[in-house]
């Protein structure tokens, strides 16, 4: 028995995708999608890699059989740690701004944020 139409409703949901809005993204009818999560229906390879890719998970894992634990997106652990830490507007706020960076900016930067601190624990 395939575990495919499960892992697929799961994730889908997890993304806080309807049926239609997947099918749109994959270029699927929403029955398909239907019949896929109902497991009337099994995809052909090129059909799971597609779901896959829009999913942002790996196909391997919508194949599997025993149902795992996702995070949001695929986001690191230590990365969603650190945004409930600083709070999601911050983290908006500082991630907006360091993707406008160079390398050179953004060691620039970090380097400034590293005399701020220790200069003011000297004072």
């Amino acid at each position: 028995m395939s575990h495919f139409g499960e892992n697929l409703k799961r994730v889908r949901e997890e993304r806080k995708l309807s049926r239609q809005e997947l099918a749109l993204r994959a270029r699927l009818g929403t029955k398909t999608i239907e019949k896929y999560e109902s497991d009337l229906q099994i995809p052909d390879t090129q059909t799971i890699l597609k779901l896959s890719t829009v999913l942002d998970i790996p196909a391997s894992e919508l194949m599997e059989r025993e149902v795992k634990e996702h995070p949001p997106a695929g986001v690191d652990s230590e990365i969603e740690q650190l945004i409930k830490e600083i709070g999601t507007k911050r983290t908006k706020l500082i991630l907006r701004k360091a993707k406008e960076f160079t390398e050179e900016d953004f060691l620039r930067v970090m380097q400034m944020l590293y005399e701020l601190k220790y200069e003011k624990t000297e004072s």
